[in-house]
């Protein structure tokens, strides 16, 4: 299966991209680096510069038909790019739209909330989007993991780097059964 991994050019938390980036490679798929622009995109450990990857293919001329899931990363910065980006923003409804899995971590689910793709939806996330969350017509908890089949799509969540293990059981487990 193609994943996509959605990340802003500068700012995803390197571990919550690398760690199920490894694991998605680990069991047969392949992984793929979306972002706004070509190029590298520049990732973090929390504040501090970190790797570069470079840019597989580009919103706007990425088609979530052309994957089986999908894959968002966090870091503070990363999610709150990707929200004021109206391509990036669509890509994220489009897989929702097509009934396709989709995984977020830590602060990732800052875009669902501009996609308006978490109404109605169970879900968890770093504890400080909870109100945001909240006030987009989800229900937040604090679980390391929380799989939500209450939309056309799964939606995989997990809090933070600590969950990550769990958090990438968990979207493998879901991609491959609805790959099925």
């Amino acid at each position: 299966m193609r994943i996509a991994f959605l990340t802003a050019p500068e700012g995803v938390e390197q571990v919550e991209l690398t760690d199920p980036w490894q694991a998605a490679v680990d069991a047969g798929h392949e992984p793929v680096l979306v972002s706004t622009g070509p190029g590298e995109i520049q990732a973090f450990d929390h504040l501090d510069k970190a790797d570069t990857f470079s840019v597989d293919e580009v919103v706007g001329e990425a088609s979530a038909a052309s994957f089986g899931g999908l894959v968002l990363p966090g870091g503070v910065a990363n999610p709150d790019f990707l929200r004021t980006d109206g391509r990036a923003v669509a890509f994220v409804r489009d897989f929702f739209e097509q009934g396709r899995p989709v995984a977020a971590i830590c602060h990732a689910p800052w875009t669902l909330v501009e996609a308006d793709v978490v109404r109605g939806r169970v879900l968890t996330s770093w504890p400080s989007l909870a109100t945001d969350l909240r006030n987009a017509g989800a229900t937040w908890v604090d679980e390391q993991v929380k799989i939500c089949d209450h939309g056309p799509s799964k939606l995989v969540t997990s809090r933070k780097p600590d969950d990550l293990k769990a958090f990438c059981e968990a979207f493998l487990d879901v991609f491959t059964q609805e790959a099925r």
